[in-house]
């Protein structure tokens, strides 16, 4: 009797999370760091899920803060930072992504990296020793709280909020010019200069056409 083979399950928070990289440092003075990206690989044989966690999510925007990864490939997690003011130079916060099984709501692994601001590349702080860092890291973020989904500021998108006056009225234009009558029609009360030819109709039809489909996918 042929036996079985299943795969072994897993025990929370024992599953190796690969993101890189692990530290995030913004600078005030460089408008283009303020946006980073983090990116997180799944080499596994199966999906995972994702979220991310913040301790200070007033002060990040992030763009897709719950995903999905498919089985040996990575997705990149945009993060923002939107209040560079000098009172928060030389803070360090913490995000934690924690991923899951597709199927599972328990988290399976987590990973933790680090952000700080910092006035200027040009004013890097002295470098401690390794040692001093971390021990001084796990201090700082012993008793720290990680902020769900639900406190986070995500990426503003446009919202779908129906088709614009401008896709309207040209709409119903094309339609004014579908109604008149064709060039050449004798028994028409129009004025003959309002009379379209054929092309112009073919135009008017084809513009509506599309500006239907742009309605329908608002």
């Amino acid at each position: 009797m042929q036996q079985q083979h299943r795969q072994p399950e897993l025990v929370e928070g024992s599953l190796p999370v690969f993101v890189f990289p692990t530290e995030l440092v913004f600078y005030a003075d460089e408008q283009t760091s303020h946006k980073q990206v983090l990116t997180l690989y799944n080499p596994y044989e199966f999906a995972l899920k994702f979220k991310v966690l913040c301790t200070a999510p007033n002060k990040y925007t992030v763009v897709d803060s719950t995903g999905a990864v498919k089985p040996q490939c990575c997705v990149d997690i945009v993060i923002r930072h939107r209040d560079v003011r000098a009172c928060h130079y030389g803070v360090y916060d913490k995000f934690r992504l924690q991923v899951s099984e597709q199927s599972q709501r328990k988290a399976l692994g987590r990973k933790e990296v680090t952000a700080t601001l910092r006035p200027s590349a040009s004013q890097e702080p002295p470098s401690p020793r390794p040692h001093d860092e971390e021990h001084r890291l796990k201090e700082q973020f012993t008793d720290s709280e990680f902020f769900e989904q639900t406190a986070f500021q995500t990426e503003s998108r446009p919202v779908a909020g129906g088709p614009s006056l401008l896709t309207v009225l040209l709409g119903l234009v094309c339609m004014a010019a579908l109604m008149l009558p064709t060039l050449g029609e004798q028994e028409s009360t129009v004025p003959v200069y309002l009379h379209l030819s054929v092309n112009k109709k073919l135009v008017a039809a084809y513009v509506l056409g599309l500006l239907t489909m742009v309605i329908l996918r608002t």
